[in-house]
């Protein structure tokens, strides 16, 4: 047994049951294991949910990283880091849910481990918004907001999205660029004087 395996069969627990009602003798069941015997993997419940989330950040920040060091145009950049997250976030559906609904049952002393890791994800999509205003590509009072708004967005789709639905992840994701990069109004011709 080994702890990838452990905190991959605790992922799945904690999405389907929650954080709250998955308990540790969940976890050693589903993973074969005594009660006991999973106290030598890990120390607790908590430091799973730690290592669970650290992990899912992890592996965003190095994916989306990597769209945002492109040398693309800055709109070409969001458009694909909308469609790299979101395809993370279909393809680790279970570590994606921990991630987004029960990183507030964190406890304190453990938070302030996390809150460097969710900061740095965050300041990723800022920043690359701000260089979109930068460059007079994005118009927006505010890159944080705006950011903050667009992960609103994109986070809420593990709550809906059905990989057997009408529309695919990759195709989810262009409507919400779109609909980030360009707004729902309809633009007029340039005679318009805008």
């Amino acid at each position: 047994m080994t702890k990838d395996e452990i905190l991959e069969a605790a992922a799945q627990i904690f999405s389907k049951k929650g954080f709250h009602a998955a308990s540790m003798q969940d976890i050693a069941e589903a993973v074969h294991l005594q009660k006991a015997s999973l106290y030598h993997h890990v120390a607790s419940k908590q430091e799973i949910l730690l290592e669970l989330l650290n992990r899912a950040l992890d592996l965003l920040i190095e994916r989306v990283t990597k769209d945002c060091d492109s040398p693309a145009p800055p709109d070409e950049k969001l458009r694909r880091a909308i469609r790299t997250y979101l395809n993370a976030l279909s393809e680790y559906d279970y570590l994606a849910a921990v991630l987004l609904l029960e990183h507030r049952s964190l406890e304190p002393e453990l938070r302030v481990r996390h809150i460097p890791r969710r900061d740095r994800f965050e300041s990723i999509w800022r920043d690359l918004i701000q260089q979109g205003v930068e460059a007079g590509v994005f118009h927006c009072r505010s890159a944080s907001l705006a950011a903050r708004a667009l992960l609103g967005t994109m986070n809420w789709t593990i709550t809906w999205y059905r990989r057997d639905g009408s529309l695919s992840i990759e195709e989810i994701a262009d409507q919400f660029a779109d609909m980030f990069l360009n707004g729902l109004l309809v633009r007029e011709a340039a005679s318009d004087g805008r």
